[in-house]
């Protein structure tokens, strides 16, 4: 992607309230913890409701549920745009080469992408997770290696349109390195791509990060969104009515998903002009130059 393309997301709407809204929340997440107490601390009668003194109230344990909001939203975010990398760099690699060399290397390596994608993604994840020490990056593995495969497909049909290009045939020619045509002659062509592949990628791990901590597959001793709502439903939040030990964590995690969606949507519609709103149509397409329609209608 471009310069002038960058310029163009941050000019839709759509991806530049995503990333003010996904800003915000790293911003609060990071420097949040700074100002409230210790998420650890006891600080109140357990399971006591928003007021002045706990504007989030407090957890079974009696701890402050907006320190541990703040608090858990580092791991997790941590985890989950990490993996996202782990995924766009494994697929690219494999995808990349697998596109580039076509012939035997091409096939060897599309059997396993498509072993991979015949696996069940959900079962491997929950098999993986408990087998595998806890931890963050043990998720950021078992969320790379159930994850890569599907992106790897997409990159390497793409690589392999990009092979026939002169500008790659002309490298070829020039004797520059396989691997180096790939990485910097290729997939720099294919950021809007890679772009959104990573935004795929992150909403997936933060959903299955969360659902895995959730069951108990995680290191429940950190901190986490995920451990926040593992311990809300071992104090049975839902059943005395304790919304706030998990609403907060939901919304954030909602607020995650939320952004990295609106931007996804806003590549989309500057990629593809035809996924434009008609909002977007009348803001950039002068008046003069609208057809009339009663006219053509005639």
């Amino acid at each position: 992607m471009s310069s002038p393309s960058i310029r163009r997301v941050l000019e839709n709407d759509r991806a530049r309230a995503g990333i003010l809204i996904l800003i915000g929340i790293v911003a609060t997440t990071v420097f949040g913890p700074l100002f409230v107490p210790s998420p650890t601390a006891y600080l109140g009668i357990p399971l006591s409701p928003p007021s002045m003194d706990h504007w989030f109230g407090t957890t079974g344990q009696g701890q402050s549920v907006v320190a541990q909001t703040l608090v858990g939203g580092r791991p997790t975010l941590l985890v989950a745009f990490g993996s996202a990398a782990m995924v766009v760099s494994l697929a690219s690699i494999i995808g990349g080469i697998a596109g580039y060399c076509g012939g035997k290397i091409d096939n060897i390596l599309n059997m396993l992408i498509n072993v991979f994608l015949l696996l069940p993604g959900l079962p491997l994840m929950v098999v993986l997770a408990a087998w595998l020490p806890p931890g963050p990056i043990t998720l950021m593995m078992v969320l790379s290696l159930t994850g890569w495969a599907w992106s790897a497909r997409v990159i390497r049909s793409q690589v392999a349109i990009y092979r026939e290009r002169d500008f790659v045939q002309a490298a070829r020619l020039a004797g520059i390195a396989h691997l180096r045509i790939i990485l910097l002659d290729i997939l720099p062509n294919m950021l809007s791509l890679l772009l959104s592949t990573f935004i795929g990628a992150a909403i997936y791990a933060i959903g299955a990060q969360v659902g895995l901590e959730f069951l108990g597959l995680g290191d429940v001793s950190v901190i986490t969104w995920g451990t926040n709502l593992y311990w809300a439903s071992n104090d049975a939040a839902l059943l005395t009515g304790s919304w706030w030990t998990f609403v907060p964590t939901g919304l954030c995690i909602a607020l995650v998903a939320f952004s990295l969606t609106l931007i996804g949507y806003g590549m989309d519609e500057v990629n593809n002009p035809r996924l434009q709103s008609k909002r977007l149509w009348k803001k950039r397409v002068p008046t003069s130059a609208r057809p009339d329609w009663t006219e053509v209608q005639r």
